[in-house]
Parts: structure tokens; sequence; C-alpha cells
């Protein structure tokens, strides 16, 4: 069977085509700018890279033109759209409402357009995605992947503000937690590396990338995690706050004058590692900062790496204890020196790094942790669209 695995943006579109005998990815690719007059597509199929500079208004045109590729004579991938068997899309919100991937139907549609409110960027553009592989794939089966679905196992204690309970009965404001497919991903994958069965593990996930978030899972369940009610809160990311105390959104908004939009900006966009090192929200650029001896990138590094250490420590009390700890995503898997300061911190915890192997380890499983470390420590790179695909043949082989 060949899976076609979407993850449609706001204004992008990843795909990959995977062959499911045997897990191969047949094509992958990144549309990017839709909507604008500038898109263009970059193609990769057996390690050679096609770029095209085409017009895509929307997802529906995005995705229509990315099919014909797979069947282009120049470089056909398979003969004919008939070989797709169905369709993964990732979602990024699902609210209370989805507790796991399901087939796409028109009530899961109307589900994922309440949740709107909760993403209107991505679960928008979710919509878009689904319509135009109904329109240019009739008959196929499309099945939703929901972010938040993960996390649906936490308890109320977990996912509950401290705030009064009627705006959650009214609006659904609660902790949902975000990176579901690939924290559960590196889970069971860590299981398998360990050879042990995944209810006997605890695991603390470290997805660390742009976007980051920290995930405890025990007996292979989330139990907490640290994004919000968006992706918004948590650690410190790449352009993100993360928590922060709301007082300091309320002021800023009375001293500058500003509407919550302008302030949702600047949460987004203009925080995080972007906002302390004063130059970029890209570790690799920091980390040059910091050879050149910049003061600033200096002190950046250091308090991004402190706050994803004290969550780590946060998502260990969920679980009382943890047996292993993984860096999973961008910085995750490329990081050695955000790895090296944050399992500094957590010596306390027995955790213990091999300094060696850690400065040697990039985009490859590994464990970075000494024989003597209390918490084994390991890199495993994430694969949220094997996840996508693995679920999604799951249920269509129960049709």
């Amino acid at each position: 069977m060949k899976i076609l695995v979407l993850n449609c943006g706001s204004s992008s579109l990843k795909y990959q085509l995977i062959d499911m005998s045997n897990e191969q990815v047949l094509a992958k690719g990144y549309f990017e700018k839709i909507g604008k007059y500038d898109s263009f597509l970059t193609h990769k199929v057996n390690g050679q890279k096609y770029r095209y500079d085409v017009i895509a208004r929307d997802h529906g045109e995005a995705i229509k033109f990315v099919l014909k590729q797979f069947t282009d004579e120049k470089y056909p991938v398979i003969n004919s759209l008939d070989e797709i068997t169905a369709i993964g899309h990732r979602v990024v919100h699902g609210g209370e409402r989805f507790k796991d991937s399901c087939i796409i139907d028109e009530e899961v549609k109307h589900g994922i357009e309440e949740a709107i409110k909760f993403a209107p960027l991505h679960n928008p553009a979710h919509l878009q995605g689904i319509k135009a592989c109904e329109s240019n794939l009739p008959g196929k089966p499309n099945i939703a992947v929901f972010d938040t679905a993960f996390h649906q196992t936490m308890e109320k204690e977990q996912y509950l503000y401290p705030i009064p309970y009627e705006y959650y009965e009214k609006y659904g404001v609660r902790k949902y937690g975000f990176h579901g497919t690939s924290h559960k991903y590196v889970a069971n994958r860590i299981a398998e590396l360990l050879g042990k069965n995944i209810e006997d593990l605890k695991i603390i996930n470290c997805h660390i990338g742009q976007g980051a978030s920290l995930c405890a899972i025990q007996n292979g369940k989330s139990v907490d995690t640290t994004m919000g009610l968006t992706p918004l809160g948590g650690v410190a990311m790449g352009s993100r706050s993360g928590d922060l105390d709301p007082s300091v959104v309320t002021f800023l908004m009375e001293k500058e004058n500003m509407n919550p939009a302008q302030m949702e900006k600047i949460l987004n966009k203009h925080s995080g590692l972007y906002a302390l090192s004063g130059f970029s929200s890209d570790n690799r650029d920091v980390e040059r900062g910091i050879a050149q001896g910049d003061e600033r990138a200096i002190s950046a590094l250091k308090e991004y790496d402190y706050i994803i250490a004290t969550y780590v420590a946060k998502m260990a009390v969920a679980m009382n204890g943890v047996d292993v700890i993984t860096f999973t995503a961008g910085v995750g898997e490329k990081g050695p020196l955000t790895r090296l300061d944050i399992c500094s911190r957590l010596g306390f915890m027995g955790v213990e790094l091999d300094e060696e192997k850690n400065n040697q380890i990039k985009d490859q499983e590994a464990e970075i942790s000494t024989p003597n470390s209390k918490v084994k420590v390991w890199v495993v790179p994430t694969n949220e669209e094997l996840m996508i695909a693995r679920d999604t043949l799951k249920l269509v082989q129960s049709m």
C-alpha cells in the first residue's frame, strides 16, 4: 500500500508518498508561499531535487500540481494515482472531541472546523487540503491525525488552568498540548531501541526545534506536556515566548496601546531565543555568536536551556521519576551544545552525559549518557510523517 501524507500549513504544504510494504519514502516535497505570486515547489525523488516556480492560489491548486509530479514521465514514482491507497492529514488541533486518529467524514470535518478558534492559521488550511484530496482523489479514504490527540490521556489536574471553571465549560479553555505525533513516534521508537515494553517506561521526550515542547510519557501515554491551549505555551522557543507572567501581557498592551493581534504577533514572532539574543531565532546563529564571544548570545542560550531543564524536572514530577530522556527535532537532533547545557543542570536527577558521544551525534539514533547515568539519555530523530502513515494504514485496514 502507498500512503500520501500531507501537512498543510497556513501558506505551505509538506508531503511524503510512502510505500508501506517497506516504509520507503518514494517522493517528498515542500510547497512554499502558497497564495502569493512567488510560490514554488521543491520536489525530491531518488535523492534528486527539482524546483518548480508555479503559482498556487490555494492549497487545492498546490495539491493538484503535486499529484501530477508523481506520474511525471521524467521521474515517475507511480504509474497511476490509483496506486495511492489513502491520504493521511496532519491536523494541528482537534479540541477535546478527537482522542485518536480517525477516518474523515462530514462530522469529522465539522469538528476540525469547530477547532479553528484554537488554530485559526492551520485548521482552515487542513480543511482545504482534505477537500482538495476528496476532489482530486475521489473514493480514497482520508485520515486525520491530530497533534492534540496523543495528549487526551492527561488527567484534569494536568490540563485544567487555575482560572474560573466557567471558561473551560463555555470556551474549552484548557491545556491541549501539541507535537503529539512526534512524541508518540519517539516514545515507541525508544522502547524498541531499549528492547523494553513501552508500558514499563517513564519517558521525557524533548521535541526542540523552532517550536518546542516536552512530554511526560508513562505506560505509553501522555501524562503531561508543556504546550497549552495553543503552541505558544511552555518552554521558550525560537521566536515564541513560552510561559510568562500573564500580567506582562496586559501591562505591555496598556503601555504600548496594543490590541490582541499585535500582542500575539510579539509573543509568537518576536520573542523567545530571538528576543533574548537580539539577532536570531536559530540556535546555529546563536552558537556562532557564542563562538565569537557575543555576551548576549551566551546569556540567551543559557536562559533558553535553563528553562527547558526546569521543565524536564517538572515532567519527572508528573511521573514520579524518569527512566529515559530523549532529544528530537531540529535542535534536539543537531544541537550538542544545548543538549549538554540542559543535561548538566540535571545531575541531581542522576543524569550524566558522555560529552564525547554527545559531540559526535547529529541526525542519528544514539545513546549519549554514560554507563553510570541513572537516567538514560538518547537522541532519536523524529519521523512524524511515518507515524501519520502508520496510523493511516491501521485505520484503512480496519475498514
